[in-house]
């Protein structure tokens, strides 16, 4: 783990703790604490409240966004769905660099006719809202063309930024092979 993330996480420990830690240190160390950054002994404040289906809609805009801009062959449009620069995208057991490479990526691999794009479809598609600006986004697609179909999971990390939902940290995994739910007769 980088150094940062660990010193984040470590301070958030820190400051979690300092009410309980206060009786024992002693008064010196009341005053060292900005009350800005102080935790209350009741615990940390709890996030703003979320209308979760609002929440929940406004990503699922997002997905639906992404899937049609695949499908017009508009890959620029499909990647204003991930956080720009530095959405964390790993697939076929890599990282792609960014979101540039992972734009880099569609374009050379997919994007010289509609047959090598093929035609995607996002769908069981659940949604589960952790806070004011963070959800867990986890679907099936489908990636329908002539040679080599894709099937598969996603599983999403969804952060709002500035407004608006992105996917910040995105995982594929997929197969050739169709799920035996697809092959199913779903009428």
């Amino acid at each position: 783990m980088p150094v940062t993330p660990r010193r984040n996480m470590l301070f958030a420990v820190l400051l979690t703790s300092l009410p309980l830690l206060l009786p024992v240190l002693g008064s010196d160390v009341r005053g060292a604490v900005p009350a800005s950054t102080a935790v209350s002994a009741a615990g940390p404040t709890p996030c703003e409240p979320v209308a979760p289906e609002a929440e929940k809609a406004a990503i699922f805009k997002v997905i639906t966004a992404m899937e049609a801009a695949w499908n017009r062959g508009d890959f620029r449009g499909y990647m204003q769905g991930f956080k720009n620069p530095d959405v964390i995208f790993v697939s076929g057991g890599r990282f792609q660099d960014g979101w540039q490479g992972t734009l880099d990526h569609y374009i050379r691999d997919y994007g010289t006719s509609a047959e090598t794009r093929g035609t995607l479809r996002f769908y069981d598609i659940r949604i589960e809202i952790l806070g004011p600006d963070a959800a867990q986004l986890i679907s099936r697609y489908q990636l329908v063309k002539q040679q080599h179909p894709q099937y598969g999971i996603n599983t999403r990390l969804m952060r709002k930024v500035n407004g608006e939902w992105v996917i910040a940290l995105n995982h594929v995994s997929s197969s050739e092979t169709p799920p035996v739910d697809t092959l199913k007769d779903k009428r």
